[in-house]
């Protein structure tokens, strides 16, 4: 599965890095410019001259607590969706959703924006009741993606009908 994430990513960069264009004369620029460019968003996200930015990819795995517990298996995951919608208000969760099942025992994916470091993300991730209780363990990725990512957010909140 991490493979899969892999080479998105890369195709992503080779597909921002590999455009060109043609000058008048039919010779191969390497420099595209755009002309939708608007410095102050780019600037407002964080985007770099090709519009991306660094964000930490984050795997959550199921973890090595087996517990029986009920009441502590729901009230973790409790926190474990409190945490998700802080983090969110905090600006540094910007995709968070669960994955299928699979042989690899993946069960989410975070994205996570504005963090400088793992062990920032280390910490931030131990915030969460599922992971400090051992229910859930991580992997955690540096991506490089699309500045423009966090503003689908505001939209997000706009499309569902139900919460359950």
């Amino acid at each position: 599965m991490k493979y899969i994430f892999l080479i998105i990513a890369i195709l992503a960069v080779k597909l921002a890095f590999g455009q060109s264009n043609a000058n008048k004369a039919g010779v191969k620029d390497t420099l595209v410019l755009n002309p939708n460019y608007d410095k102050a968003l780019a600037d407002k996200l964080g985007g770099d001259d090709y519009g991306m930015k660094k964000y930490f990819f984050v795997i959550l795995k199921t973890g090595a607590n087996k517990t029986a517990d009920k009441e502590l298996t729901n009230k973790s995951f409790r926190g474990h969706m409190d945490n998700i919608t802080r983090l969110v208000e905090e600006g540094k969760l910007i995709v968070a959703g669960p994955l299928g099942k699979n042989e690899n025992n993946y069960r989410g994916i975070f994205i996570l924006n504005n963090l400088k470091s793992i062990e920032e993300v280390k910490e931030l991730l131990l915030t969460d009741l599922a992971i400090k209780n051992g229910l859930l363990d991580y992997e955690i990725f540096t991506w490089y993606g699309s500045a423009a990512l966090p503003e689908y957010l505001p939209f997000s909140d706009k499309i569902w009908k139900s919460n359950r």
